[in-house]
């Protein structure tokens, strides 16, 4: 018997499903963005890096947050910025945000990143976001960045030699099971840019990867 291909759902879809099933876990939480945007000893020095950043530029860049999540990490880059965009596409996340996290420089917006239009902003943060996407829906992303100075890409990748970009159906899972990882440089993306710096690498124990955060100016 021939087997079934598995049919894509809408990513709007996946992404409310995985914030009301707790498929990331936190089941003391209303909402969690999962152990990478929670666990200290992967989020200190990875706010350390960005911050770090922030500061190079006396806090005067313009960011936007590009799936920001359940704002435990964003959250502690609103001093060092003018103006702080964080975004989702999940609706009550948004508004949770909303009603949890005030500041006179940070504004919320619920927008699918894949099909509209991007805020404007000097720097981007895309963290650990592209990783769940399927390849065609990084690919209209791509398209809208060339118009920031600044892209802060995170990624979880497979430790070792790996072969990049496997496409996958947008979902909970990532591709690191299919020793993958998102290379926004290599095909079928192949992003031009002028400088690339990786900020910050954090090895996963049990030889489940590593997180790595890489600056982007593009031309």
């Amino acid at each position: 018997m021939k087997e079934k291909t598995k049919q894509p759902w809408p990513t709007k879809d996946v992404m409310n499903q995985i914030y009301d099933l707790k498929l990331w876990g936190g089941e003391a939480f209303d909402f969690y963005s999962g152990n990478g945007s929670h666990n200290p000893k992967i989020v200190a020095p990875y706010l350390d890096s960005v911050i770090s950043l922030l500061q190079f530029h006396q806090n005067s860049l313009t960011v936007c947050d590009l799936g920001c999540g359940d704002f435990n990490i964003g959250k502690h880059f609103t001093p060092y910025c003018t103006q702080y965009i964080a975004v989702d596409i999940v609706k009550s996340l948004i508004a949770r945000n909303k009603t949890r996290f005030k500041e006179d420089n940070l504004t919320f917006k619920c927008l699918d990143i894949v099909e509209t239009k991007l805020p404007k902003a000097d720097c981007i943060i895309l963290r650990q976001v592209l990783q769940h996407l399927s390849n065609s829906e990084i690919k209209k992303i791509i398209k809208k960045l060339n118009s920031y100075k600044y892209i802060i890409l995170t990624e979880h990748l497979p430790v070792g030699d790996f072969i990049p970009n496997k496409n996958i159906i947008a979902g909970q899972g990532i591709r690191l099971k299919h020793n993958s990882g998102v290379d926004l440089t290599a095909p079928p993306f192949n992003l031009i840019f002028k400088e690339e710096k990786t900020l910050q690498t954090y090895h996963l124990k049990h030889n489940k990867g590593r997180i790595v955060t890489k600056l982007y100016q593009p031309f």
